[in-house]
């Protein structure tokens, strides 16, 4: 065989193969396009104002202070790890052990990133709820792993998973289920009566499962957040993900954790050392005190934000959108086929010239595109007059 020459090694692309299909992220594409156009940005998914005043100060007192300044300890300092511990317990009867079953991440992205490299093998299959967070899929590839995309289908005004299509899913070759509730983008709340299923079939089928359950502090109406690791055979095979950027708004400090066995904790710490290492010491402590809060600021955030649901809602309706039932998260999903539109992208390229306003179309969350074509995402963690100067352009508009 001839050796491979320099000419041969350079026609070699760049990027690794494995991140040729993922591009720049669409978040990155349409905030750019929100700041060259001056559009209201209801794309990617950040608060326009700061979380509270206290944790914010906490930051400033742990910094002046100097804790933090220098590399704080690979697993987290221990005052975030035991509350970490401390919310598990509190708000869902979960022990765990702030010593050997919690680790601090570079927020929830990097806690599913080292999560998969650290448990999967290439070849090994991943069963993901689809539409999905687009790291979802760029970390699976970076792992080597296959992703196998089971799709929540719109009906009755909101978006339900297929238990029998799940099932169906897994294969010998399924190591991992990775699941999402409050689901972005959907907003889309896992029921008991699903998440039993999924327990079930993990426990039958002997599979690991990672629950990414940032926005559990956001649901609304009558739906309940229920982490897996509750369910029976659950706690002993499930990696839960948890993240102070949405419930505290303060997603610039990327502070996120893992709770679980010390095995699989340990499995995460193995791929997480190589990533960050650490990250965020300062706030660290800060967010170790805003998981103290007590429990009517949760209570209070979410009335505001469900008080934002219901107004962009209600202006998308009148817009001519189909609008779909937010139960969680910070996120409405809109159906565009009520005003003669069917392709997702092409509508949110041409919005911000057309009506002053910058959405995400959802088919960049699915494999199959065609599948979430006509649907688009829009933000409500707005300020209450940039959600109605936002509604008010739409409806002039379109």
């Amino acid at each position: 065989m001839a050796p491979m020459t320099s000419s041969s090694r350079s026609a070699r692309p760049p990027l690794n193969r494995r991140l040729a299909e993922f591009g720049t992220t669409i978040f990155a594409e349409m905030s750019a396009l929100a700041v060259r156009t001056g559009s209201i940005n209801l794309g990617q998914g950040f608060p326009d104002t700061d979380g509270p005043e206290e944790v914010r100060e906490a930051a400033v007192r742990a910094l002046r202070d100097g804790r933090g300044n220098q590399y704080p300890p690979g697993p987290g300092v221990p005052e975030l790890r035991t509350a970490v511990a401390a919310h598990q317990r509190r708000r869902y009867g979960l022990t765990y052990d702030p010593d050997t079953e919690v680790l601090v991440t570079a927020g929830a992205t990097e806690a599913i990133a080292a999560a998969l490299l650290g448990l999967l093998e290439p070849g090994d299959e991943v069963v993901a709820l689809e539409p999905y967070y687009d790291s979802y899929a760029a970390c699976i590839a970076m792992a080597g792993g296959r992703r196998v995309p089971v799709t929540l289908r719109p009906g009755d005004g909101s978006f339900r998973l297929d238990l029998d299509e799940l099932r169906d899913a897994v294969t010998d070759r399924t190591r991992l289920l990775l699941i999402n509730t409050p689901h972005n983008p959907t907003g889309t709340v896992l029921t008991r009566e699903e998440l039993t299923a999924i327990a079930e079939l993990a426990v039958e089928r002997d599979l690991l499962v990672v629950t990414d359950e940032v926005y559990e502090h956001l649901v609304f109406d009558d739906a309940e957040h229920l982490p897996l690791a509750t369910f029976p055979g659950m706690r002993e095979r499930t990696v839960t993900i948890g993240s102070a950027g949405k419930s505290f708004s303060f997603t610039g400090w990327k502070v996120g954790w893992v709770t679980s066995t010390p095995a699989l904790v340990s499995a995460v710490r193995s791929a997480k050392q190589f990533l960050t290492y650490v990250s965020s010491g300062p706030f660290q402590y800060a967010v170790a005190e805003a998981l103290a809060l007590p429990d009517t600021y949760f209570a209070a955030f979410r009335a505001d934000m469900l008080a934002k649901r219901d107004l962009l809602a209600a202006g998308l309706t009148e817009a001519g959108f189909e609008v779909f039932r937010t139960a969680g998260t910070y996120f409405i999903t809109t159906d565009i086929r009520p005003l003669g539109e069917s392709d997702g992208f092409a509508f949110c390229r041409a919005l911000p010239e057309r009506a002053g306003v910058v959405a995400i179309p959802n088919a960049v969350f699915y494999d199959h595109r065609e599948a979430g074509a006509p649907f688009v995402r829009f933000a409500f963690c707005k300020q209450t007059e940039v959600l109605r100067e936002a509604a008010k352009r739409l409806k002039a508009a379109l």
